[in-house]
Formats: C-alpha cells, sequence, structure tokens
C-alpha cells in the first residue's frame, strides 16, 4: 500500500474543471442558511475554512430550486436571483484558497413537510412518505414542467454565482428519485410506468440544465445505486440508468444509496461497514466503461481506504463527508504526511444527522468548531497565561486540557484510574462501538503532546488543589451509575451495565437488563453476543428512544435478530434471589431462574470534589456529566469553550 497517497492527491479533470486532488466535500444539509435560503456568514465560512484544509471539491448542500421543494428549516436556496449575490459570497470565498465548488440542485418531493415549505407537498404520486407521513399532492403535467423549469433557472443562477460545476440531487429519496424509482412512481402517463417513461424527468432536468450552463460546464450526477427498500430501484436499474446518464451528458456520477425509508443508508451510522458503496461505484465505473470519472462515497473516514479506492480502480474521487466535518484539515494533514493528526469521525451521527432530523444546526461530538469557524482562533495566545488545574481525563477533561495548553496555559491534569480516557474506554465496548477509541487517542495523543503535566492513577482532592494553587480549577469528574430503590437490590447477582462493560463482574447465562435507554440495549446485545439470554425491561414505551433514528433502527433490528426480549410500559418492583418481579401493563409477572441482573438507569453527577472546591471559594469551572449526565458532545463542547475562555 502506497502510503505516500499519490493516487488521492493527483489532481484530475471533471469536464472542464480540474480540481487539486481526488478528495471530496459532498453536499450535507447544515441549517447555516437564512430562513428564506441566503447565504449567512456563518454558511461561508464553514465552507471557507474546509477550502482552506486543502479539499479538492466542494459540493454545497442540497439548495432547493422551486419553494415547494425545501426540505430544511434553514437550508440554503437557489429559486430566486435575489439570491445570487449571497451564492457570489461564497464560491469566491471558497476560491480563495484553491478549491473549487459545485451547487447541489435538490427538490425534496415527498420527503418534506407542509410546515417546512408553507405549501402542499408534491410529488410523482400522492404516496406519502413513511418517515414525513403527509400525502403528497400528485403533479401535473404542467407543474412538472415548471419544476423541469425551474431546475434550469437554477442551473443558470449557479453559473451567474461563479460555481464550477453544478450536482443534480438524484438520490436519497428526493423528487428526481422519486420519479425513477418504482417504489414511489405509480404514474400512468408519460412520467411513470416503464422504466423509460420514469427516466423522463431525470433526464429533462438534464436536458434542461445543459442548456443554460452550456456544452462546457462540468455537471455531476448524484444517484441511489440502491434504494435498499422492497420493490425500490437495485444496482441492475442503476446501471442502465447511469448509461442514459452519460448520453445525456454528465460528466461525472457521484454513486450513493438509500432513501428516508432506509435512511442508515444514506447517512451511514458506525454499524454499517467502512466505504459501504464501494462496490456499487465500481459497477457503475465497469457499466460506463470508465466514460466519465466516479465518486465514490459512504463511510469514507480514512485517507488509507481513500488511496485504496482510487488506486484499485473502483472510482476516480472520494466524497469524505463526516470526516471534513471532524476534520477539515483532513486533505492537508494527508499531504504533509500527518496522517495520525487527523481527528477522525466516529460515525455515530449525534452532531450532524441527529440534529438536522430535529430541525437543529448541525454540529460535530469531536470537533467543536464545526458551524463556528471564526468564533475562536484556537492557535492564539490567551491574554493573560493561567496555571489550570484540570481534574478527570474523560472527554470534556481531555479536550479543555488540549484546547488551555494549545493557548499557552500551564496546564495539569489529574486522573484517578491508570489510564486516560473517562466513560470513552466503556462506551467503546458494545458491538459497532469501537470507532470511539478513534476520538479517545485523539484528545489523549493531542494533551500528551501539547506540554501538559499527566497525573494518572491518583485522585485530586482539596489537599492536592491547595498545593498546586492553580489560578483556575476546570472539574470533569464525570458521573456515577444510579441505584434505583428496588427491594431486593443490593445482592451479589445485581451488578451495573458499566461492570458489565468494564469487565469487572462475572454474568449469568440469564440476564434481566434493568433500563432500556441507549446504554441498557447496547449492553444487552454486548450480552447477547456471548451467549446470554437477555430480557430488557423499560419504564417507557419504547427502548433506545434516546439514540438517533437510523442508528436505533440497526440497534432494533440487530436486537430482534439476537432474540432479546424487550418489556416496555413495565418496571422492576422486586429482586429476590434468581427472581426478578416486574409490573406491567397486564399485571405482575415473574421471571425466575434468573443469573445476573443489570443496572442501566442512568448517570448521577459525581460532583463532591466540586462542592468542596466551591467552599473554598476557588475560582472553577465544571463541565460535562459531572454538572449534569449527557452525552460526549457536551462534555467536549463545554471542555473547548471553557478552556477557550480562560
Amino acid at each position: 500500500m502506497n502510503l505516500k497517497f499519490n493516487e488521492l492527491l493527483k489532481p484530475i479533470q471533471i469536464g472542464s474543471m480540474q480540481l487539486r486532488n481526488r478528495i471530496v466535500m459532498p453536499a450535507m444539509v447544515t441549517n447555516y442558511a437564512a430562513a428564506d435560503g441566503a447565504v449567512t456568514d456563518r454558511f461561508k465560512s464553514y465552507h471557507q475554512v474546509r477550502a482552506k484544509g486543502g479539499v479538492g471539491l466542494i459540493i454545497i448542500e442540497a439548495t432547493y430550486v422551486h419553494p415547494s421543494g425545501k426540505g430544511f428549516k434553514n437550508q440554503v436556496g437557489i429559486y430566486k436571483d435575489e439570491l445570487v449575490a449571497g451564492l457570489r459570497e461564497l464560491t469566491e470565498a471558497v476560491h480563495e484558497y484553491g478549491a473549487r465548488i459545485a451547487v447541489q440542485l435538490y427538490h425534496a418531493g415527498r420527503q418534506t413537510t407542509s410546515k417546512v415549505t408553507g405549501m402542499s407537498v408534491v410529488a410523482p404520486s400522492p404516496i406519502p412518505c413513511p418517515v414525513k407521513h403527509e400525502t403528497p399532492k400528485e403533479l401535473s403535467i404542467d407543474e412538472i414542467k415548471e419544476l423541469v423549469e425551474a431546475f434550469g433557472q437554477a442551473a443558470r443562477r449557479a453559473k451567474e454565482a461563479g460555481f464550477d460545476a453544478i450536482e443534480i440531487h438524484g438520490a436519497h429519496g428526493y423528487l428526481i428519485n422519486q420519479f425513477l424509482s418504482p417504489y414511489s412512481n405509480k404514474r400512468t402517463d408519460e412520467y411513470g410506468g416503464t422504466f423509460e417513461n420514469r427516466m423522463r424527468f431525470p433526464l429533462e432536468v438534464v436536458k434542461r440544465v445543459r442548456e443554460e450552463v452550456g456544452a462546457d460546464f462540468p455537471i455531476i450526477y448524484r444517484i441511489s445505486a440502491e434504494e435498499y427498500v422492497t420493490g425500490g430501484l437495485t444496482i441492475e436499474d442503476t446501471k442502465v440508468f447511469a448509461r442514459k446518464l452519460v448520453e445525456a451528458g454528465i460528466n461525472a456520477l457521484h454513486v450513493s444509496g438509500g432513501v428516508y425509508e432506509s435512511s442508515a443508508m444514506i447517512i451511514q451510522p458506525a454499524a454499517i461497514s467502512q466505504g459501504c458503496f464501494v462496490e456499487n461505484a465500481a459497477a457503475i465505473k465497469k457499466a460506463i466503461n470508465g466514460k466519465v470519472p466516479v465518486i465514490a462515497v459512504g463511510r469514507i473516514k480514512d485517507p488509507v481506504m481513500a488511496e485504496q479506492v482510487i488506486q484499485e480502480g473502483k472510482a476516480d474521487l472520494v466524497s469524505m463527508g463526516r470526516a471534513l466535518l471532524a476534520d477539515p484539515e483532513l486533505p492537508k494533514k494527508v499531504s504533509e504526511g500527518r496522517i495520525q493528526e487527523i481527528r477522525k469521525c466516529i460515525g455515530c451521527n449525534q452532531g450532524c444527522v441527529d440534529r438536522l432530523f430535529q430541525d437543529l444546526d448541525i454540529s460535530c461530538i469531536s470537533n467543536a468548531l464545526t458551524g463556528h469557524e471564526t468564533e475562536f482562533d484556537v492557535g492564539s495566545p490567551a491574554n493573560k497565561m493561567k496555571k489550570v488545574l484540570v481534574i478527570g481525563g474523560g472527554p470534556g477533561g481531555l479536550e479543555a486540557a488540549r484546547v488551555a495548553a494549545l493557548r499557552g496555559h500551564e496546564v495539569i491534569l489529574y486522573e484517578r484510574e491508570d489510564e486516560l480516557g473517562g466513560q470513552m474506554q466503556i462506551a467503546a465496548v458494545p458491538p459497532h462501538k469501537e470507532e470511539i477509541n478513534d476520538l479517545a487517542d485523539f484528545l489523549i495523543n493531542q494533551v500528551e503532546k501539547s506540554g501538559a503535566i499527566i497525573v494518572k492513577g491518583k485522585e485530586a482532592d482539596l489537599k492536592t488543589i491547595q498545593e498546586i494553587k492553580p489560578d483556575v480549577v476546570i472539574v470533569a469528574t464525570g458521573a456515577e451509575p444510579v441505584i434505583p430503590e428496588i427491594p431486593g437490590i443490593v445482592q451479589e447477582n445485581v451488578i451495573t451495565a458499566h461492570d458489565v462493560l468494564r469487565d469487572s463482574a462475572n454474568v449469568g447465562k440469564k440476564v434481566v437488563v434493568i433500563g432500556g435507554g441507549m446504554v441498557g440495549c447496547e449492553t444487552a446485545e454486548f450480552l447477547a453476543d456471548r451467549g446470554k439470554e437477555v430480557t430488557v425491561v423499560d419504564i417507557l414505551d419504547e427502548v433506545a428512544a434516546d439514540v438517533g433514528a437510523p442508528t436505533r433502527g440497526l440497534l432494533l433490528n440487530r436486537m430482534a435478530e439476537k432474540k432479546i426480549k424487550i418489556l416496555t410500559k413495565s418496571k422492576v418492583k422486586e429482586i429476590s434471589g434468581d427472581r426478578v418481579i416486574i409490573e406491567g401493563e397486564n399485571g405482575i409477572t415473574e421471571i425466575s431462574g434468573i443469573d445476573t441482573v443489570v443496572i442501566a438507569v442512568g448517570s448521577k453527577p459525581k460532583d463532591d470534589l466540586l462542592k468542596l472546591i466551591e467552599a473554598e471559594g476557588i475560582p472553577l469551572y465544571s463541565i460535562g456529566d459531572c454538572v449534569k449526565p449527557r452525552r460526549f458532545m457536551d462534555a467536549i463542547h463545554e471542555g473547548f469553550r471553557k478552556a477557550y475562555s480562560l
């Protein structure tokens, strides 16, 4: 394997556009735009920083071409001429750092709501999206023509705004994909029925876009090679369509997959293998005889994998979307031989897609600067150098120590355990969570290189603080499991999920897990993989309610496959020897022969030291779970902000 990344860093031509390397930042909706779709300073800075980081091509987020096509609250638009000036500022900002920039032209079709668009949802057929649940209005022929023209006019605006290329979004179950797919298109006129008819709308859009931009302007087409739903498009369908697209004059194919109903295949969580669509990209490349470049996408987070994909001829370029959210400097670090310094995406989806589908702006669990690129200058020294004591070497404490050291402070980090990482060590144990180790390794390596003094295996107390005499203390002591008040809970066969994941307790064959949140469900799966018979009991209506939709769907499917029993709307009333008494909707039931009971009902702050320091009047900040048990993202972002503010 050539670790010089000769192929990844080699320039390439897409039509008339030359790129400095093969790394693509694909379209990812941010919710950073204004309510009317206008470019904001935040949206501009977010892209400019990634251009500065060395990416070859930036494709900005799905950009709606018509008011009825808006899919997200603060999505960028290109549906009216008044938006061109802001888009031009964006392209100029990106060009300043040598990257090329394309706009992805898009219409949501049925994958939106009237609440978002302010008008009726429209689609090829009046079939509701199973995720959005709103029955769309079937488009008339005249309305179809109007939307084809909307794509054409959007293309004109894109060229006027200085974009180097256009990507037509024909993937992920949005309007163009809806016309192509027999799953969503049940029309009986010239736009439905046969494959030829279903291709009509996409090809009319391509033709109209080409008419507006001219023969030499690059057009990329993003396609779902497979939809992963019963009755949807397959790779064999897509091969045929790809050849039609090449005949129609597109200049590159961007091979993706999935629709909203198979959302885990659109923005793949860690349970989906890295490079999951590479073989589909290779199949499309072969089907078109390599006539135009093919872009591979799908959890390509590792530059070594990216290089291999291109070396093996499976694709010509690679999209590294979430990888560039986590580390905008990834291309630069690759070119400078600093791949060990790359902050990797861990596939958690908590900061990006999970927030997006809550109508929030996107973020990144490991990169507090995502979406806040111009608010902080981490490399600049603080106004006054301070001695900073950080207590706790988990995610929040490590990030606080890293940032404080970067700002020039004298940093001392205390961790009572023998190893750094805190609860990241536990969180990385369940199935498909091992990439959390990438985040832990990055933070630990950065702190170790920072010059901070690290003390492990020793618990900091008030005497420690008095001896060190810090100017400020950052307390990041985390949380500990809650033990519910259940009769019989104090006995040898009752342990916590943390005990299980630390491998610090014996677990018998038959197990009851009390608590069906993320920790309880992941622990249950971990035990099932080790041959245990597991029952999960939770008081809520559903389990894994605190897990984002794509990840949750996969988790629940695996739990079902592994025959993990789930009792919802149920409460453990008593534990007596090998018996667990449960109160559910249908009254009291008893499970006997239980070898082990696992507690996973949440955590409570470990704030004893915090209270002592407060009583002494020492300047301090508290971050993460010692304030309130939450997610790693909260701890890391709080650690960043508190350390930066010193």
